[in-house]
């Protein structure tokens, strides 16, 4: 029975020559190798292979040629599982290949240390599981954290906004958290302003909170 084919792309003619002959010795089918994007292209639109092992950043810039190369891979030819096997993390990029849902993977090269973790994730890869680097989840996590407008809001204020979401008036908030009107009114203030949404003449600030709550959850 043929194994998984695959085929690779890695600039670095040592790695990609070594990871070529692990997986064909562990039973893979590696039916071409490149590297560089526009060579990986042309492999995958040839072979139509089961996995295609990528790297970020490869000739000509070395910049994200390799994730490029994925996006066209995931468009193109959506039956091959992709693999990103880089040295970098590269949040917003692996965040566009890792929407696709299934069949994909992104693993930092210096965190794999066992062989057999590493062919077994490349199996349940290809047979449409999605595997992510606990580095890069706690990159995402720090990068949603750094992006999410609400955190600088205290606990009180999330409560606040919370309620304005759900329609009430200021009164309301006041009645359903036993304060003053005036208490709710200071921290309607505060969230605005932390918010960074200024007094205009065409939009409604309160409104456009509550966009942002909304949006954030």
């Amino acid at each position: 029975m043929t194994g998984t084919r695959v085929v690779l792309a890695d600039d670095d003619v040592l790695l990609r020559e070594g990871l070529s002959s692990l997986l064909t010795r562990s039973g893979f089918d590696v039916v071409g190798a490149a590297g560089d994007g526009r060579d990986l292209l042309d492999l995958v639109r040839r072979q139509r292979p089961d996995l295609a092992i990528v790297d970020i950043r490869m000739p000509p810039d070395h910049h994200t040629e390799g994730l490029d190369a994925a996006a066209v891979i995931r468009r193109e030819v959506p039956e091959t599982a992709i693999l990103v096997l880089s040295a970098h993390v590269d949040v917003d990029h692996a965040m566009e290949l890792l929407s696709g849902g299934r069949s994909v993977g992104y693993l930092l090269k210096t965190r794999v240390t066992d062989v057999d973790d590493f062919l077994t994730t490349l199996h349940r890869i290809a047979d449409g599981a999605s595997v992510v680097d606990p580095a890069l989840v706690q990159e995402l996590v720090s990068a949603r954290r750094r992006n999410d407008p609400l955190a600088a809001l205290s606990g009180r204020e999330h409560e606040v906004l919370t309620l304005m979401a759900e329609g009430l008036s200021n009164g309301g908030i006041a009645r359903r958290l036993f304060v003053t009107e005036g208490t709710v009114e200071k921290h309607v203030r505060s969230i605005l302003t932390k918010l960074d949404l200024p007094e205009t003449g065409d939009d409604h600030r309160r409104v456009r909170a509550v966009i942002m709550y909304l949006e954030s959850r």
